[in-house]
C-alpha cells in the first residue's frame, strides 16, 4: 500500500475499559515509515491489549488507531489486513497438516486476487508458486519444501510463521513475542531473520527478552499501566530515569552491582 501519511501508525488518545477496569489510558504513539519498534513494559501494562487494538481483535472504548493515514477503529481483523498490516501472535499459528510451501501459498493468495480458489487449480497459479518458493527462501526452509509443518522444529514454524505474516505484501508488521521459547543462538538466528524479512517494512514487537529489544530495535515504546510514557531510541529509553524506576530499575541495579 502507498504511504499517504508521515507515519505508518498512529495512536491518539486510544483508551480500552472492561467493565469499570480501564487497561489502556490513553496511549499516544507515532511510528514513522519503516521504523522497527519494541514495545516493552511489565507484566499487566496493557501491552497485549494495545496489539489486540491496533489489529482490530478489540474496538477501542475512545480514541484512534491511524493506519498509513486511515483510521480503522472498528474494523475486522482481516479488513485492517487487507489494508496493510499483518500480525503473527506469541502462540505459533500456522497449518500444521499442510507443507512449508502450502502454508506460504496459502498467504499469498489474496494479495494476488485469486481470494477464493479451489486447491485443484493452485497448481496452476504461476505467480502465487513463485511468490511462495521467494519466501521460502528468505526464511530459510527451501530445503523444507514438502515437510509438513507439525513436523517442523519450534523454531522453524516461526520462521514460518513471519513467512506466512509478510506473505500478503503488509507494509506494518505486528510481532508478538516472535523470540519466545527459543534458545539463546536459535534467537540470535532469529532477530537476523527478522531484521531480514521486514527491510523496508515497519515493524512492531513485544518483546520480553532485552537482548532481543536493544538488538533489533530502532525505538523503543515503555507501556506502564496503560500509557506509552517513553518513545525513543534504546540508548535514550535505558538512561530514562522515569523507565528505570517503572521497569528497567532491577535490571540496571543488577548490572552496576555486577560491576563493582
Amino acid at each position: 500500500m502507498t504511504a499517504t501519511s508521515e507515519f505508518a501508525l498512529e495512536l491518539k488518545d486510544l483508551r480500552k475499559s472492561f467493565g469499570r477496569s480501564e487497561i489502556i489510558r490513553g496511549a499516544n504513539l507515532q511510528v514513522a515509515h519503516g521504523e522497527r519498534v519494541a514495545i516493552i513494559g511489565p507484566n499487566g501494562a496493557g501491552k497485549s491489549t494495545l496489539f489486540n487494538l491496533i489489529s482490530g481483535r478489540f474496538a477501542p472504548t475512545s480514541g484512534d488507531v491511524v493506519l498509513n493515514g486511515q483510521r480503522i477503529n472498528g474494523l475486522p481483523p482481516y479488513e485492517i489486513n487487507r489494508r496493510g498490516l499483518s500480525r503473527s501472535f506469541q502462540i505459533t499459528n500456522i497449518f500444521p497438516k499442510l507443507s512449508v510451501f502450502e502454508n506460504l501459498r496459502c498467504g499469498v493468495l489474496w494479495s494476488l486476487g485469486y481470494k477464493y480458489t479451489f486447491l485443484r487449480f493452485l497448481s496452476g497459479l504461476h505467480d502465487a508458486n513463485a511468490r511462495a518458493e521467494e519466501l521460502m527462501r528468505m526464511i530459510h526452509l527451501d530445503k523444507k519444501r514438502d515437510v509438513l509443518a507439525t513436523n517442523l522444529t519450534y523454531a522453524e514454524q516461526r520462521a514460518l510463521e513471519i513467512g506466512i505474516t509478510i506473505a500478503g505484501g503488509a507494509n506494518v508488521i505486528l510481532l508478538d513475542e516472535p523470540t519466545a521459547g527459543m534458545s539463546r543462538s536459535e534467537t540470535k538466528r532469529f532477530i537476523s531473520l527478522i531484521r531480514e524479512v521486514t527491510v523496508g517494512k515497519t515493524l512492531l514487537t513485544v518483546e520480553h527478552d532485552m537482548g532481543v529489544v536493544f538488538g533489533l530495535a530502532d525505538k523503543i515504546a515503555v507501556v506502564v499501566y496503560g500509557e506509552v510514557i517513553a518513545f525513543d531510541t534504546p540508548e535514550a529509553v535505558r538512561a530514562n530515569q522515569r523507565v528505570q524506576e517503572a521497569y528497567l530499575g532491577s535490571v540496571v541495579a543488577d548490572n552496576q552491582a555486577g560491576g563493582h
